[in-house]
Parts: structure tokens; C-alpha cells; sequence
């Protein structure tokens, strides 16, 4: 198992970028499939976006394709997620999360790693 730990959440104005950070221990991140996930107040989990082993492959959900970014480092462990553009409805608690199969990107169910979570809130 691998520990996720993700940072660089805070608040921001409408049309403001931010990059969140995913760092790991216990194991390193070359053989998992990274993703972000959101969840907001009331509402389920959802898929933000995936990369895979090498970085070369990534997916990202309707809503914040061409705003969103996600890529990673494997040398220091850690993935980002690069966020511009934010709107009041990407205000959610980000969560990192690791799997070992390459079958899927979406569904939370499949991963086996989640980090905490943090916050970002998005003022208009």
C-alpha cells in the first residue's frame, strides 16, 4: 500500500488558478495509476482526472477538460493537479487517490490508496 498525502488547497476568486500536490510514501509511485477525485456537500465522489504509469496517458472529466491538468513526477513521488479557470462549482474537497490495475480510471471503487483530502473553496 502506498500513503497519500495531498496539499495546496485553499481559497480562491472565480478565474483563479491553483495546483494541488499528491505526495507519496511506503512505495513508489511508478506502478499506480494516479487520479484526482472530488467531493462537494452533499454530493457523491466524482472523477476529475487520471495519468498513468509514465504520465504519457491522461483522462479527464468532461467538465474540467482545458482548465484542469494533471501530470506527475516520479523521481519525487508526487502527482499534480494544475487548476485554472475555477469556477464556484469546483469548490469540493480534492482527494488523490492510487490503484495498481491499469482496467479503468474512473470509478472510486476501483482505487486502493486515498489521501485525506483538501479543501478548495472558490468565491464569486
Amino acid at each position: 500500500q502506498v500513503q497519500l498525502v495531498e496539499s495546496g488547497g485553499g481559497a480562491v476568486q472565480v478565474g483563479d488558478s491553483l495546483r494541488l500536490s499528491c505526495t507519496a510514501s511506503g512505495n513508489t509511485l511508478d506502478t499506480y495509476i494516479m487520479a484526482w477525485f472530488r467531493q462537494a456537500p452533499g454530493k457523491d465522489r466524482e472523477f476529475v482526472a487520471a495519468i498513468n504509469y509514465s504520465g504519457r496517458d491522461r483522462d479527464y472529466a468532461d467538465f474540467v477538460k482545458g482548465r484542469f491538468a494533471i501530470s506527475r513526477d516520479n523521481a519525487k513521488n508526487t502527482v499534480f493537479l494544475q487548476m485554472s479557470g475555477l469556477r464556484p462549482e469546483d469548490a469540493a474537497v480534492y482527494f488523490c487517490a492510487a490503484k495498481r490495475s491499469m482496467i479503468g480510471v474512473t470509478a472510486s471503487a476501483d482505487y486502493t490508496s486515498w489521501g485525506q483530502g483538501t479543501q478548495v473553496t472558490v468565491a464569486s
